[in-house]
């Protein structure tokens, strides 16, 4: 099948893959952890700073405005993006990290009580489970995790025997940060709201590689970062039905979020500003909307079917290495690969390809758990991103086996 893309053109648009790192050229598979920035991504936060900085909402000046009028286009970006309904659903937070804990707080205070449930599983990134072992510790509630099979799939009998009386939620990842797994969220949220429990999806690893619809998967809450779909650090999304949102309470509180204070109370603004407290990154909002819609230029089905081929070309070559062994073999997969060899540690795997210009995550990926669950201490892990092409695979694995021959 021809490629729509034109890889050529579009690794143009990203100054950093053409530099050297000790003399070699650049490789870089950490696309998982970050996502390099397009030109244009750069280029709008200059253009930000040097032509409409101002503080939003407020100013009745010019640039004021124009900077407010650019902060909500953004936002309505953010929900063409994801098919929300209303840009009142769409809630620019720091990141999928804040998204959690705003939600850990305001929706785990407002409807959890002691020994109520939350359901998350074994393959989540510590920002997944974190907040919700520090409002088991505020509030008395459990944690259930969902086992994961040999393929590294969610169990989903095991899942469903996991519901009671007392499950407040259910949180899961759409796609596995460190095995690839694409989960079957859509099938996970109509079986919590045939129990009538509402679901929050880590997106963190998702958007950049498919088409989400929030409405066509009927999510409560769906989170992600912008530094990780090549939008800017510091600025992530929290997406929620607007019944769910009008419920909550504020999550951090100031100036912005309210409609007028005196001393004796305050009544806070409507949707979406009551979540959005201080002043909002509004440069951030329009770097992260420029990067949306550079990557819908080139349609998501499209960057979703190219990076599948960087996947599987990479799977098949790195299994005829001898000692080779892959962590998340599922058969709905993202472009990432978590993989021992033989006896080599991770680290010295990461730091040997990285001497010869390769840049690759290794540890335990912030998910401890799965570790555990895995019985490792950690892996390596490459991760592609469309602007990575078959010759770096080519590079990647003539790597991996000269330094496999070093051991």
């Amino acid at each position: 099948m021809t490629n729509p893309l034109d890889i050529k053109a579009i690794r143009n648009d990203f100054p950093i893959l053409s530099r050297t790192v000790y003399n070699r050229p650049l490789i870089y598979l950490d696309n998982a952890a970050t996502t390099q920035k397009p030109r244009c991504v750069v280029e709008a936060i200059e253009n930000v700073y040097y032509n409409q900085n101002s503080n939003i909402h407020r100013g009745v000046h010019y640039l004021s405005q124009r900077a407010t009028e650019a902060h909500e286009a953004a936002r309505a970006t953010v929900r063409d993006f994801i098919h929300a309904t209303s840009s009142n659903e769409i809630i620019f937070t720091r990141g999928t990290t804040e998204a959690i804990n705003l939600l850990a707080t305001s929706y785990g205070e407002t409807f959890c009580n002691e020994n109520d449930e939350i359901i998350i599983s074994t393959m989540e990134h510590h920002a997944n489970i974190v907040p919700w072992q520090m409002l088991r510790d505020r509030k008395g509630i459990k944690l259930k995790i969902i086992p994961l099979t040999e393929t590294g799939e969610l169990d989903i009998p095991a899942f469903e025997s996991l519901f009671s009386e007392k499950t407040k939620l259910i949180s899961v990842t759409h796609v596995s940060n460190v095995l690839g797994t694409i989960n079957p969220i859509k099938e996970i949220i109509e079986k919590a709201h045939a129990r009538n429990i509402p679901v929050l999806i880590d997106g963190a690893q998702a958007v950049s590689h498919l088409a989400v619809d929030v409405q066509q998967l009927d999510v409560d809450f769906y989170v992600f970062s912008g530094h990780k779909v090549y939008g800017p650090n510091g600025i992530g999304v929290l997406y929620g039905k607007e019944n769910w949102l009008e419920m909550l309470p504020p999550y951090h509180g100031g100036g912005e979020m309210i409609a007028h204070v005196s001393f004796d109370k305050t009544i806070f603004a409507d949707l979406p500003f009551k979540f959005e407290a201080g002043t909002p990154d509004y440069v951030g909002s329009v770097a992260l909307a420029t990067a949306l819609n550079y990557l819908q230029s080139f349609g998501m089905d499209n960057i979703a079917a190219y990076e599948k081929s960087l996947l599987e070309d990479a799977t098949e070559k790195m299994l005829k290495i001898e000692g080779m062994q892959i962590f998340g073999n599922a058969p709905q997969k993202s472009s990432v690969i978590s993989f021992l060899v033989n006896n080599i540690h991770p680290f010295d795997m990461g730091t040997l390809l990285d001497k010869l210009g390769i840049a690759v995550r290794t540890g335990h990926h912030c998910a401890m758990p799965l570790m555990t669950a895995l019985q490792i201490d950690g892996t390596a892990r490459a991760s592609f991103a469309f602007y990575n092409t078959h010759d770096e695979i080519d590079a990647f694995i003539a790597a991996i086996e000269r330094i496999t021959k070093m051991f």
